[in-house]
């Protein structure tokens, strides 16, 4: 039976601001941020990641766009290729925030596309669903570059969520923040107190 929804992570490009380093693979609370978003898609029937193969995603589809290192236009044809069920997520791969029931309320929300809003009411275009067709169709009517310009006109509800699943980590601070927000908490020590008496 056709699942409901494929996932498609764009997990390309080079993070400049972050000194070029792999963003996919830097770890938040001891979890590559990929692994962290393929896991908020477990209902997906295909895991498509355009980028570059990664071992923790063994059942993950791994293609490129071309040409490598083209922009997040080239790298949604590629991975929308690939796409056999009628909706299809298309996140970022730096979203450690987002969860499976993020996902939901999208797929639940959407007409022919939802995306997720920050809280300064900014469409996330990285972090949002889509009808297959709708969206094959417009890829092959547009020639431009942006997503924005590719995704806005297709009107998509938009949805701001409670837990920030839209942030993305994209400078040091951000992966800081990220770092910080999802740390263990600190372990509780008992205190010997005034009087005998034993805190934490």
């Amino acid at each position: 039976m056709t699942a409901r929804h494929d996932a498609c992570i764009l997990a390309g490009g080079l993070a400049r601001r972050l000194g070029g380093r792999d963003k996919p693979g830097l770890r938040v609370a001891g979890r590559p941020l990929i692994e962290s978003v393929a896991a908020a898609v477990p209902d997906a029937g295909r895991l498509i990641v355009v980028g570059a193969r990664r071992p923790g995603l063994p059942k993950a589809v791994f293609v490129r766009e071309d040409p490598p290192g083209g922009g997040p236009v080239p790298a949604l044809r590629a991975g929308l290729a690939e796409v056999t069920a009628p909706w299809v997520a298309l996140l970022a791969a730096d979203l450690p925030f987002l969860t499976a029931g993020h996902v939901s309320a999208l797929l639940d929300a959407a007409e022919t596309g939802a995306v997720l809003v920050d809280d300064g009411g900014r469409e996330q275009w990285l972090a949002g669903v889509w009808r297959t067709a709708e969206l094959t169709g417009a890829l092959a009517r547009y020639e431009g570059r942006s997503l924005h310009g590719l995704l806005a006109p297709l009107a998509p509800v938009t949805l701001h969520l409670a837990g920030q699943p839209w942030f993305d980590c994209d400078t040091a601070e951000d992966l800081h923040r990220a770092r910080e927000r999802r740390c263990e908490p600190p372990v509780r020590t008992r205190v010997d107190m005034p009087g005998g008496r034993i805190g934490e």
